[in-house]
């Protein structure tokens, strides 16, 4: 058994597609199981599409062009307006107009819950769509909803597995790879323990494909990435990267909670705990050998790898009395992060102030900042950028910071995190 994991990008046209399919073609005969995000920016845009995040009256011209992307793809794949393939992607269309309709009162706490019930359909279209194709072209293959296999709590927008409830869905869906039909499935989604839709965080796919993995017992899962491997830095910033070919588990851990963007945060630990290697491998150049994260003693080649985090806003909170910044205090700020649903990037706290650096998201910022005002006073600064440096030396941080102001600055042994002001490029 293994297990791929197709981005968005892997899939954002039909040629595209067609170029993930001949990957899959590649492995007839094997058991396998494709996990598949949504199209190109499509969650982008259901995001805009959430109730009260833009006017309603802007709906219908972003459905009409999210569904033109769509039928675009379909009609250069099938040629054939008979298919099926144009029934099911309508109803699914049909259900995600419901879906939005379905809070016309929307609210900041609302809003997680809304996130999830649309965004989801970006997994469910694209899938749907690739599946068809598939049977099309001859891969024989199942589509699968991956709510009845994932199950998590009901902690939207960042579910959090039922491993032993999930476990158990697993078993099936076992029994329906076969050595002639492969199973396509959503990454991203889950199914809540109260019936509704979760999601597992942001680029959440990765994740989906790892409990996948560890529940099958898979031999190997690979990612496949615009990318030759795992880079040293991000190309949009660095003509020059370097191709990481090893990667220890714990080293891997480290850089995605810090915010490497080719792997989330929670894919490594599902494997490594089973002992199951991850391959990182390039859908553009398939041949190639990539890079691989398993049970290695030390990073190969070793060299400075860099993190780039943009959108990001320093919120700096202060009581209102004359009190200091205590063990109570921090108490109700954690309290509140964790009920709006933000997740903290860096924090550093002092005698009088706590500093956290988030994501920007108004919504929930507002609502943090609404929560948190009742009593403490709330400082903010947007348009930043916060920058990690594992294996670092001071000339790589002053040329990555280009003489910018340092907001905020934290140093272990290995790893360097600063906070500055956004900076388009560097090279």
């Amino acid at each position: 058994m293994i297990v791929f994991k197709f981005g968005g990008a892997s899939v954002n046209s039909a040629a595209a597609v067609r170029n993930m399919a001949a990957i899959v073609s590649q492995y007839r005969g094997q058991r396998l199981v494709v996990v598949i995000s949504a199209m190109g920016k499509t969650t982008n845009r259901l995001e805009q599409l959430i109730p009260g995040v833009t006017p309603t009256e802007q709906h219908p011209e972003l459905l009409a062009a999210l569904e033109k992307y769509h039928y675009d793809i379909i009609d250069d794949l099938f040629q054939d307006r008979k298919n099926p393939v144009y029934g099911a992607v309508s109803m699914l269309f049909t259900q995600l107009r419901q879906a939005i309709a379905s809070t016309p009162y929307p609210t900041a706490d609302s809003y997680n819950a809304d996130y999830d019930r649309v965004v989801s359909f970006g997994e469910l279209i694209s899938t749907t769509i690739i599946s068809h194709y598939l049977n099309h072209i001859g891969l024989a293959n199942r589509w699968v909803d991956i709510r009845q296999v994932v199950i998590t709590d009901t902690n939207h927008r960042e579910g959090h597995v039922d491993w032993q409830r999930t476990r158990a869905n697993a078993q099936t869906l076992d029994s329906m790879v076969t050595n002639t039909t492969i199973v396509i499935t959503q990454g991203f989604i889950a199914g809540g323990s109260d019936g509704s839709t979760t999601t597992l965080g942001r680029e959440g796919s990765d994740y989906s494909a790892a409990i996948v993995s560890h529940c099958l017992g898979a031999e190997s899962m690979t990612i496949w990435k615009d990318v030759p491997g795992f880079l040293n830095a991000d190309p949009k910033y660095f003509a020059n990267t370097v191709k990481i070919s090893q990667i220890p588990y714990n080293e891997a851990i480290e850089l995605a909670y810090y915010g490497a963007s080719v792997i989330h945060p929670k894919t490594v630990k599902p494997l490594q705990n089973l002992d199951i290697k991850l391959h990182i491998r390039s859908f553009l150049d398939p041949e190639a050998e990539g890079s691989v994260v398993g049970p290695f003693s030390h990073i190969e080649p070793l060299t400075p790898l860099y993190i780039f985090r943009n959108q990001q806003v320093l919120l700096s909170i202060m009581p209102k009395d004359f009190s200091f910044i205590a063990e109570d205090n921090l108490q109700i700020i954690f309290g509140t992060l964790a009920e709006v649903g933000v997740r903290v990037n860096m924090m550093q706290n002092s005698a009088l102030s706590f500093s956290v650096v988030v994501d920007d998201n108004a919504q929930l910022l507002d609502s943090m900042i609404t929560k948190l005002g009742s009593q403490f006073r709330v400082r903010y600064n947007r348009g930043l950028q916060l920058i990690t440096i594992r294996y670092y030396n001071q000339e790589v941080i002053d040329r990555t910071v280009a003489a910018r102001p340092i907001l905020l600055e934290q140093r272990s042994r290995s790893t360097v995190q600063i906070l500055v002001e956004t900076q388009p490029e560097h090279n």
